[in-house]
């Protein structure tokens, strides 16, 4: 599997497990501590999914979701947002996530809704 995840998470512990487990799976991740790390990464090379926190230290993941569906080079690039406090339909609607996590989820529907958002992904390009 050769497929770029970049993560947005601000705790220690969840990036923790969450690199644990998708490296383990085979794919290749970018690990953000914020916002301010996000937007200070090389921008060279895309990534196939972006995996977004609601609550970060310096902003909110759902503006950072609606900048990345607002961009031209990232605007196709699926967003899975992860919370624990956010209503998943608003992040749907309004934060324009393609998918929403409640915290906690359970790490094999986690594997999985990762693996169906990526296969659909790999399908339409």
């Amino acid at each position: 599997m050769e497929n770029l995840i970049h993560i947005v998470e601000d705790d220690e512990d969840i990036r923790y497990i969450l690199e644990y487990v998708l490296r383990d799976a085979g794919y290749n991740l970018q690990l953000f501590e914020s916002i301010c790390d996000f937007h200070n990464r090389d921008k060279t090379q895309q990534p196939d999914l972006f995996l977004l926190d609601v609550r970060l230290p310096d902003g909110c993941g759902l503006d950072l979701c609606r900048e990345i569906k607002s961009s031209r080079l990232t605007s196709s690039i699926p967003v899975i947002v992860m919370s624990a406090h956010a209503n998943g339909d608003f992040a749907v609607t309004d934060g324009k996530a393609d998918h929403f996590m409640a915290k906690p989820f359970d790490l094999d529907g986690f594997m999985l809704k990762i693996k169906t958002v990526l296969d659909a992904k790999r399908q339409l390009d």
